[in-house]
């Protein structure tokens, strides 16, 4: 088999439109509920990614019905899941895949699936999840790397996460939604992705209220129908084309945002000289000759996100003064820098901070992207590094980003894939 390699050779400033796909993080859980409703379900907007292939594989194996009839539409139909359990290989290839464990669990009463796999950036532990269903009456078994789950009927409770992760709430919601009685989650995730699904739960039929905040609230329903639901933009996926205007000193409008889901990487893009314009769903960021260094704290929403803190990290790489990263949402999330440093960067690790001394200029190196975002990071350090830039493992990048070598080939960004 031939593998594949993303070369990017140094960039003039990137000028022109983009458009941002539908949100990977929204679709994959949106996917997942698609199991919920008992009758066709149409999908727009969906981004053409590996991660959402595997998911849908994921669901055809369960009995689903999956077809893709147009570019970004799907169509599920889920009257006839026979099955419960998620064929291993699935997966070991992505972790989001657990998170049909919610929706099995709820509808048919049980739901067997192995330990999840994805992008290695840290524990990620399944153990909110597992507490959220247990709240609910589940019975839980794991055992030889695999979790069984099981309950006559789920009955409504009132969980404490005691992070408020993302996927962990998801899971909880899906699970709750056909429940008897009401389940309240406190501390829940607020992402916006949280929002989009609460809002796709409701037009099947559920009773979910408080979405984006850090209480919701979803009261049982008998049963869920179908829809139609478009996904919302991809706001890491916006990010990353503001930073590739930022670090080329480009021109770039993106269009397809919802400006509020990217806050803190407006402000920030402001506070290191960019001028930031937000016009309805467009936004437009020009970027300047010098980069100021500035510090990053990532957070759960509404603050930094850590999926752009690589992004980021590649941006101060080449900052006027000294940047601090600090990472406070995953433990491992640094496996990135190595890279950098291969490309010339300055940068130093203490415990979850990094210290990075920008340089003046970056060179080119064979490098490997070592998960999803920091990919992407390689991508934005080699359009303005000396010289050609190859980067491997590019399927991580699959995983996250639709089409990215067109897009950034049509703001004038030199990016093309060499197979070996």
């Amino acid at each position: 088999m031939l593998l594949e390699k993303i070369v990017v050779e140094k960039s003039p400033p990137l000028k022109g439109n983009v458009r941002v796909s539908g949100a990977k993080n929204s679709a994959l859980p949106i996917l997942a509920a698609s199991l919920l409703g008992t009758e066709d379900i149409i999908l727009e907007d969906v981004p053409n990614l590996k991660d959402v292939d595997v998911i849908c594989e994921v669901l055809t194996s369960l009995g689903a019905k999956v077809e893709r009839y147009e570019e970004g539409k799907i169509k599920i139909n889920s009257v006839n899941i026979d099955k419960y359990e998620t064929p291993y290989e699935l997966m070991s290839k992505m972790r989001a895949s657990f998170l049909v464990m919610g929706p099995l669990l709820t509808r048919i009463g049980k739901a067997k699936t192995s330990l999840p796999g994805g992008c290695a950036i840290g524990t990620r532990p399944i153990d909110l999840h597992l507490k959220g269903f247990r709240a609910l009456g589940a019975n839980i078994d794991v055992d030889h790397g695999y979790v069984e789950a099981f309950a006559d009927k789920l009955i409504g409770d009132r969980i404490y996460l005691d992070f408020p992760s993302v996927g962990a709430t998801e899971n909880i919601m899906m699970a709750a939604v056909l429940a008897e009685g009401e389940t309240t989650i406190d501390n829940a995730a607020m992402e916006p992705e949280i929002v989009d699904l609460a809002n796709f739960l409701n037009k099947l039929g559920g009773n979910v209220k408080g979405a984006g905040t850090s209480t919701i609230r979803i009261k049982g329903v008998d049963n869920l129908k179908g829809t139609v639901h478009s996904v919302i933009p991809d706001r890491i996926e916006a990010g990353t084309f503001m930073v590739a205007s930022a670090i080329t000193g480009g021109d770039v409008i993106i269009e397809n945002v919802i400006p509020n889901h990217i806050k803190p990487i407006i402000a920030k893009l402001r506070e290191v000289g960019c001028d930031v314009y937000e016009n309805g769903d467009k936004v437009r960021v020009v970027g300047n000759t010098k980069i100021k260094a500035v510090d990053v704290k990532t957070l759960p929403y509404p603050g930094f996100p850590t999926d752009m803190q690589a992004q980021f990290m590649a941006l101060m790489s080449i900052a006027d003064g000294t940047s601090v990263i600090i990472e406070t949402v995953f433990e491992n999330r640094f496996m990135h820098v190595d890279e950098l440093k291969r490309m010339g960067a300055d940068i130093k690790i203490d415990g979850r901070s990094a210290i990075i001394q920008g340089v003046n200029s970056l060179m080119s190196a064979p490098v490997k992207a070592t998960d999803l975002r920091a990919g992407a990071a390689l991508i934005l350090a080699g359009l303005v590094a000396d010289g050609k830039t190859e980067i491997d493992n590019v399927y991580h990048i699959d995983r996250g980003y639709d089409h990215i070598e067109d897009k950034f080939s049509q703001l004038g960004g030199k990016i093309y894939r060499i197979e070996y």
